[in-house]
């Protein structure tokens, strides 16, 4: 079965049907061009039907019992175990992940998958005491109702899962739209999962389209009540404009800048692994990535030099090979942009100890440093496989340069003292950030956000709580009230 052939279609109220517009979404293979589906893409009329459709199917959900409900999400997890290689390759296929990203996305998705059967039996009302004598307040959690999910392209499957099966779990009813260079990892094989599941129709409505097409239709519709948005703060900061013109809740989960920062004392050998998986995996293309990694400058050299030899080591090619560390980036814009910045700050005095050449969507890494500190380079989100090194002169000059960003989403101490290390983590104006280990985690239960330009609100645990359900005041009287006139 080829989820290309099978799955290249829009999902709404159940059905498969291809969309309506004057044209199509194609769909590639980013390492080798090959077209892998061809999707007439979904109009507003369309996104108006899905959400009707989630609309009409809500209520008789959010009044099934969650018991009832979280059986649809233990069917989810084992239809992934059992088709985990066809998903496997999927994923290779259509966003160039490699083996090792394939099996760290679906083991992440699993693991949500796990926690959302949890999280249906989740949410608590409360009964809180009154002033006024005979009083009774009770304070129910109930789902907002629909909610619209937009996921992106770099970790697609699990991305869209994070948000889809929290919402529905609580009791909602999702459209939503994958981006448009994964619609079948991201979108139609995510309510194939769901159909399969037993999930009744008309609760996941998928939508393969784009702004050409729908411009804000999906953000300004009447229905859904939340918006769960990943991707760029630039895109972000439109979604949160419209939303908040429209009255509804935005759930933002945006770009990253993070800095992982190696102390005098840290272990190099480990920080330097740390550091290349942090910078380099799904060939940068990671909100949590590591853009730059800050070096004490007492351990510069010896970092300096381990770390530029282990990145020489990494096999750059196709990914269905399982030895391949870095594949290509999703597409040619992507590729020229990266490829094009490296080349410009080269051009304005960094020096380059890896300068990578790219072929086609591959791009070879780069190890970049000697950059000045107002180099533009430093504040943006690099999505691709560069990494900065920037040495320091003490931790406070540590903390200035990782503050020193618009983003603040993850992050990285490595340190042979611990609670120096948190001690510093607590001045890193991030949502995350991880002492000796990585820059890039996720954990069902743990707070996923960032501050400044990553995002607002979290997502993960107790979060999924306050971000798909809302809360209603109940007041009983027992007796009767006293009124002044």
């Amino acid at each position: 079965m080829s989820f290309f052939t099978e799955l290249a279609q829009q999902y709404i109220d159940g059905e498969w049907r291809p969309g309506s517009g004057s044209w199509d979404i194609i769909d590639f293979n980013p390492y080798d061009g090959e077209k892998l589906a061809s999707i007439p893409v979904a109009t507003a009329a369309e996104v108006d039907q899905a959400y009707r459709a989630a609309e009409r199917a809500q209520e008789a959900w959010a009044a099934t019992n969650p018991y009832a409900r979280r059986l649809v999400f233990e069917r989810a997890l084992r239809i992934i175990e059992d088709r985990e290689q066809e998903i496997t390759e999927t994923i290779i296929a259509e966003l160039g992940g490699t083996h090792l990203k394939a099996a760290f996305e679906l083991h992440l998705a699993k693991e949500f998958l796990r926690e959302a059967v949890q999280l249906s039996l989740r949410p608590e009302g409360r009964i809180l005491p009154s002033p006024v004598d005979g009083k009774e307040n009770r304070v129910y959690r109930l789902p907002v109702g629909v909610v619209g999910v937009i996921s992106p392209f770099n970790f697609p499957f699990l991305l869209s899962i994070k948000s889809v099966a929290p919402a529905l779990a609580l009791g909602n009813a999702v459209v939503l739209k994958p981006h448009q260079n994964t619609p079948i990892c991201g979108g139609s094989l995510v309510a194939k999962v769901f159909e399969d599941a037993g999930l009744p129709a008309g609760l996941l409505n998928v939508v393969i389209t784009d702004i050409a097409e729908i411009g804000d239709a999906l953000l300004e519709h009447p229905v859904p009540k939340a918006i769960s948005f990943t991707g760029s703060d630039k895109v972000g900061r439109h979604v949160a404009t419209v939303c908040a013109a429209n009255f509804k809740r935005a759930i933002l989960e945006l770009g990253g800048n993070s800095a992982l920062i190696v102390l005098e004392d840290a272990d190099i050998d480990y920080a330097v692994d740390a550091a290349v998986f942090s910078r380099y995996v799904h060939q940068g293309q990671v909100c949590m990535a590591a853009n730059r990694v800050l070096v004490d400058r007492t351990v510069e050299k010896e970092f300096t030099e381990k770390f530029v030899a282990k990145v020489k080591s990494l096999k750059v090619g196709d990914p269905k090979d399982p030895a391949t560390h870095i594949g290509p980036l999703i597409n040619s814009t992507q590729a020229d942009a990266v490829t094009a910045l490296v080349d410009q700050t080269v051009e304005a005095g960094a020096t380059a100890l890896l300068h990578g050449s790219s072929e086609g969507n591959l791009v070879r890494p780069s190890v970049l440093t000697g950059l000045e500190a107002d180099s533009p380079v430093l504040q943006q989100e690099i999505f691709g496989p560069v990494a900065l090194i920037v040495p320091f002169d003490g931790e406070d000059e540590a903390v200035r340069i990782a503050n020193d960003t618009p983003y603040g989403l993850s992050g990285a101490v490595h340190t042979a003292d611990i609670e120096r290390g948190v001690r510093i983590a607590q001045r890193i104006n991030t949502g995350m950030i991880h002492i000796n280990d990585s820059t890039v985690h996720d954990e069902p239960i743990v707070p996923f956000g960032g501050e400044k330009h990553s995002g607002s609100g979290r997502l993960n645990g107790e979060s999924m709580i306050e971000a798909f359900t809302t809360q209603k005041w109940i007041s009983v009287q027992h007796g009767r009230s006293q009124f002044p006139f």
